[in-house]
C-alpha cells in the first residue's frame, strides 16, 4: 500500500485526540467518576503503574488529567471490585478484567523464564500459596521470612524476602494476582478463585499464537501512531524482522495504512480505520488551539510511552530524570511535561509536602521559543492551582522559574 502523506500538526493532534488530551475537561456527577474512569481506562487500553510518589503516582497523574472529579480511591474501588488487573503490558499496568485472557503467552512465557527460580524457593512457594489460599487476601508484610535472596532491584547483596519474591514470581507467572491496594500496599489472592471463571477458560483455550495476535492489536489501539522500531511491539518478545513482518501483514490486508510525515524521516503507521479521524484534524490544522486548558503529564502517561514519537511529532526531547545522579539532571527528579493545545511547551518539577499540604514547583521551565503572553500565564497558573487543588494542597510555592515566568 502506498504511503500517506501527511502533516506533524495533523498527526500529533489525531494522537492527542486519540488519547483523550484535547477536549475541556467537562464537569461531571461524582456518581460517574469511576464509570469514566474505567472508561477511560478501556478506551487506554491500560495505564501504566508506578510506585515513586513525589507527587500523587503515576497511575493516578494519568487518570486525573483526563477525568474531571478523579481522585486516587477511585482506582482502587474498580481494583478491588474485579474490574481490572494489574499485570505487564507496556510495563506493570492496570488493565480491564475482560482483557485477561490476552495476556496468556506472557503469562506462559514467564513460567518457562522463572520456573527455576520457583523450583529454588521450594517449600517456600507452597506456603505461600497455602496462606493465601486459607487466609488470603494478604499483604507482603504478613510473610514472615528469615532467609533473604536477589530480588528484581537488588544488586550485590540479597535483600529480599524468600517470600516476597514468590509473591513476584507468582505474579508473573499467572498463580496469584493484586486485589486491593490500600495506599501503597498491595493485598494479593489466587488467580482460581478471583478471576471469572469464562475469563479463565477463555485464556485456557488460547494458544499462544492467538494471544500474541490480539495483544498486538491491543498495543496498536494503545498507540494509535507508532513505528516498527519499537521493541515493545505487541508488548512481547519480537525480533526486529518479526516486527517488521507483522505490519508489513496487517498493511497487506488493508488493516494498517503507512504514513509519509512531512520532515518526518521515521515511517509510521495508524489503523486505517483511523484515517477519516486524521483526515479531519488536517482539515483543522491551521486553527489555532490556544484556547486549550493547559495538562501535567505523567513521567510514564501514555502519550509519553514512545520518546522518538516525542521528537518527531513534537519537536519534543524529554528523559525522565528519577534514576540520574541529581548532579546530572537538567529538569528535576519528577519533570512532568507541560501540554497547551497542541504543544509540548516545557516541564515542571513538582514536590508535595502532605503533611503541611504545601505543593512546590522546584522548577518550572519553557522551551526557549514560547512567547510569554498573558493569557498563558493565566492558563498555567489555572493549571497549577487545579493541580494543587487535586492533591489537597492548600500553598504553592514555586522556587525557580526560567524565563522569569511570573505565575502569581
Amino acid at each position: 500500500m502506498k504511503p500517506y502523506q501527511t502533516n506533524r500538526v495533523a498527526v500529533r493532534r489525531f494522537l492527542l485526540e486519540a488519547q483523550q488530551l484535547t477536549s475541556p475537561k467537562l464537569q461531571q456527577q461524582d456518581n460517574s467518576i469511576k464509570e469514566a474512569t474505567l472508561k477511560m481506562i478501556r478506551h487506554l487500553e491500560c495505564v501504566q503503574l508506578d510506585a515513586v510518589a513525589a507527587v500523587a503516582r503515576n497511575q493516578h497523574l494519568v487518570l486525573g488529567a483526563r477525568v474531571p472529579g478523579y481522585q486516587p480511591e477511585v482506582l482502587h474501588e474498580l481494583l478491588a471490585e474485579g474490574e481490572l488487573f494489574e499485570y505487564w503490558a507496556n510495563a506493570a499496568c492496570t488493565i480491564p478484567m475482560e482483557d485477561y485472557p490476552l495476556f496468556e503467552s506472557t503469562r506462559n512465557r514467564f513460567k518457562q523464564g522463572r520456573q527455576e527460580e520457583l523450583a529454588k524457593l521450594g517449600l517456600v512457594v507452597d506456603e505461600v500459596i497455602h496462606r493465601l489460599r486459607e487466609e488470603g487476601p494478604l499483604p507482603s508484610r504478613s510473610f514472615r521470612a528469615a532467609d533473604r535472596v536477589h530480588g528484581a532491584w537488588d544488586n550485590k547483596l540479597p535483600k529480599t524476602k524468600a517470600t516476597s519474591h514468590a509473591l513476584n514470581l507468582l505474579l508473573d507467572t499467572g498463580r496469584i494476582r493484586v486485589v486491593q491496594r490500600k495506599g501503597s500496599e498491595r493485598y494479593f489472592d489466587l488467580n482460581d478463585r478471583t478471576i471469572p471463571q469464562n475469563l479463565l477458560a477463555d485464556a485456557a483455550n488460547m494458544d499462544d499464537s492467538q494471544a500474541n495476535e490480539a495483544l498486538l492489536e491491543k498495543y496498536i489501539r494503545a498507540y494509535r501512531v507508532f513505528d516498527a522500531g519499537d521493541g515493545r511491539l505487541g508488548w512481547q518478545k519480537m525480533t526486529a524482522a518479526e516486527r517488521r513482518e507483522a505490519i508489513e501483514q496487517r498493511v497487506e490486508k488493508d488493516e494498517l495504512i503507512p504514513l509519509e510525515i512531512e520532515n518526518v524521516q521515521r515511517p509510521y503507521f495508524i489503523l486505517a480505520d483511523d484515517l477519516d479521524r486524521l483526515k479531519e484534524q488536517e482539515v483543522s490544522a491551521g486553527q489555532s488551539k490556544k484556547d486549550e486548558p493547559i495538562r501535567f503529564l505523567a513521567p510514564l502517561d501514555n502519550l509519553l510511552w514512545r520518546r522518538e514519537r516525542l521528537v518527531d511529532l513534537f519537536g519534543f526531547s524529554y528523559k525522565w530524570e528519577v534514576y540520574t545522579p541529581k548532579a546530572k539532571r537538567r529538569y528535576g527528579y519528577y519533570a512532568m511535561p507541560i501540554l497547551a493545545g497542541d504543544r509540548l511547551i516545557g516541564r515542571i518539577d513538582p514536590g508535595l509536602d502532605r503533611e503541611n499540604q504545601l505543593l512546590t514547583i522546584r522548577l518550572l521551565q519553557l522551551e526557549h521559543d514560547v512567547e510569554v503572553t498573558p493569557s498563558l500565564r493565566g492558563s498555567l497558573r489555572d493549571a497549577i492551582e487545579g493541580f494543587a487543588a487535586f492533591h489537597h494542597a492548600r500553598d504553592v510555592v514555586i522556587e525557580k522559574a526560567v524565563q522569569d515566568v511570573k505565575v502569581f
